[in-house]
């Protein structure tokens, strides 16, 4: 596994009570929810980086590259 670092943050006192008694392990859930916002956070940077991408995507004329292909296969 990974080297771990120790991350703290606080919470009303009445919360950390209510979840100890319900059984929560606390550690756990924080960890999940650290781990999905990471998750959800790069999924919306691709989404940005792909939108900026499509921009460049539609400026390659397919046909240009078609007609290139073929002129080398026949060259050939």
């Amino acid at each position: 596994m990974g080297r771990y670092i120790t991350v703290s943050t606080k919470v009303r006192k009445e919360l950390k009570e209510e979840a100890e008694r319900l059984g929560t392990r606390i550690s756990e859930v924080l960890r999940r929810a650290l781990e999905e916002e990471v998750r959800k956070r790069k999924l919306e940077e691709l989404e940005k980086e792909l939108k900026e991408s499509s921009g460049i995507l539609e400026e390659i004329d397919v046909d240009r590259i078609v007609q290139a292909i073929r002129e080398d296969r026949e060259g050939r």
